[in-house]
């Protein structure tokens, strides 16, 4: 239990429904920003383009340009989904000598690899792989745009040019990461005030402090009139190259040319009469796929005490997540910490149309690298921490090779319904997909019923964490055969993934984002 906060306090986020489009983002401007570009007669995808870049400039630290992730798309025309995975990649030209093992202890951030001298492989110039989001929006645009690409950066242009407003919750973020932050010049220039985060306004004041992203505005504003290629083979490229071997990075040219992404066919998981489409590789797709074929065999929905889960249903969720992430960490590799901050943002979009993009993207931890490159004022990410440092093991750092993701963006359906979901939240992404997917197909729960619902994580690590507003026979259910910890859903830090989501039936479409998300919002477009 969670001692310090109030126990009558409910918060709730009502889903409106409408024949126009919605998007579901963890800024309420960014889905602003792509409620516009529906009403102006874009598609799904134009939105996604437009969100991506406008989210970079509202939460920095969170994803941006010099980041990655996936996304799943769905054609309406066509009654078809496409899977689009655009992963970070380690430099050609990566040392792995560069990274010695420390004596003792583990890595600093989101994995427990050993620790390497330093933590070089967590934060710092060498941590920086190749970004991947460019390349991943601009692929889907050329594959399913209408607008042109210039006109969709130019709201994430116009909120450069305004300034990273600094209310409470973004000095709350930029005060978390302060130490990191100082050491990195750029960095500290960018968001701290002599060295201390921001100073806010006071108890009864309203703060209209903004942080400079001019270079930001001036790099997109080239990005959208050269192209996308411009960030991988242009002037760009170029700069930002620059800048990262200049602080003792790997990156090249030579990688940045090399980079490419293509469409993929989607992961399609059968479930209990409903159908989830997720991405094949790389991510934790595979791992939803593993999930769910558990859970088909274990409780019986049907059976469900007024149709909501119950004890049964939810320790059936903790076995089939337990089995699931124990062949995830032998088999891939991947072994991050369940429970430490990461850096992700997701957001969902359906169009009036019944177009579809579910798209998550990363920087990996908060604030990336901490690293900032001066010539174009991104962040740049810390890819480099997703390889375990020590040799002979599934996920070992190499060169050139593609990272492993916990981003898990879905498209799902059953009956006339059709939904796409997301989260951000490191391991905790998947768990969160699946719980969300279980409660609409499962319980035919609304979207606002299934996004207010409590939920638990459980993503390898030894404890169950549960929403302390599950029932006591919940509660006690799961504590009979695990150790449980029973924790508040709150603002910060999560101690649950942080979902985004957007529900289509038959002609009418809604959205939700993460209840406990302060700038997260659902908007929908406007209608004549």
């Amino acid at each position: 239990m969670t001692h310090n906060f109030s126990r009558s306090q409910t918060i709730r986020k009502p889903v409106s429904v409408t024949t126009g489009g919605v998007v579901a983002a963890q800024h309420v401007k960014a889905a602003e920003i792509g409620a516009a570009v529906l009403e102006d007669g874009g598609d799904a995808v134009d939105a996604a383009v437009a969100v991506s870049f406008a989210m970079g400039v509202l939460e920095p630290w969170m994803s941006g340009p010099a980041g990655g992730g996936a996304m799943m798309i769905w054609r309406a025309d066509e009654q078809k989904a496409y899977a689009l995975t655009y992963g970070m990649k380690s430099p050609k030209a990566l040392d792995t000598k560069a990274f010695p093992l420390a004596k003792d202890g583990k890595a600093a951030d989101l994995f427990p690899w050993k620790s390497v001298v330093g933590d070089k492989n967590v934060q710092g110039p060498l941590s920086i792989a190749v970004p991947g989001t460019v390349a991943g929006a601009s692929l889907a645009h050329d594959a399913f745009g209408k607008m042109s690409w210039n006109d969709l950066l130019q709201p994430a242009i116009k909120e450069a040019k305004a300034g990273l407003h600094v209310d409470w919750y973004a000095a709350l973020v930029i005060a978390s990461a302060t130490r990191a932050l100082s050491v990195d010049p750029d960095a500290a220039t960018m968001f701290l005030e002599d060295g201390q985060w921001p100073t806010i306004a006071g108890w009864t004041a309203l703060s209209e402090k903004r942080i400079s992203l001019s270079k930001v505005a001036s790099t997109l504003t080239q990005l959208g009139e050269a192209g996308a290629q411009d960030f991988y083979t242009g002037d760009i490229a170029a700069a930002m190259v620059k800048d990262v071997q200049d602080k003792g990075g790997f990156l090249s040219m030579e990688d940045l040319a090399a980079y490419s992404v293509a469409f993929e066919e989607p992961l399609d998981i059968p479930y209990r009469g409903s159908r989830i489409l997720a991405t094949p590789t790389l991510t934790a797709g595979p791992t939803l796929a593993d999930t769910l074929g558990q859970l088909e065999n274990m409780f019986d929905p049907s059976q469900e005490l007024g149709m909501k889960p119950s004890a049964e249903a939810f320790q059936s969720y903790a076995k089939a997540l337990q089995s699931s992430y124990e062949r995830r960490l032998v088999s891939m590799g991947d072994q991050d910490a369940p429970h430490s901050p990461s850096c992700t943002t997701h957001f969902s979009i359906v169009d009036r149309h019944g177009n579809m993009v579910s798209m998550t993207q990363t920087l990996l931890s908060l604030f990336g690298s901490r690293v900032v490159s001066p010539s174009t004022g991104f962040l740049m990410n810390n890819g480099i921490m997703w390889f375990d440092p020590e040799p002979g093991h599934p996920n070992s750092l190499a060169p050139d090779k593609r990272c492993l993701m916990n981003v898990c963006p879905v498209i799902g359906e059953k009956g006339g319904r059709r939904f796409a979901l997301g989260a951000s939240g490191g391991r905790k992404i998947m768990p969160a997909v699946m719980h969300l997917s279980s409660f609409l197909t499962d319980f035919d729960m609304s979207l606002e019923d299934a996004f207010h619902h409590p939920r638990m994580d459980v993503s390898g690590g030894d404890t169950i964490v549960a929403d302390e507003n599950l029932s006591s026979e919940i509660i006690a259910a799961l504590s009979s055969n695990n150790q449980v910890t029973t924790t508040k859903r709150t603002a910060f830090p999560y101690a649950f993934a942080c979902p985004a989501g957007v529900l289509r039936e038959k002609e009418n479409n809604m959205g939700c984002t993460e209840i406990m998300s302060p700038w997260g919002d659902a908007v929908s477009e406007r209608t004549k």
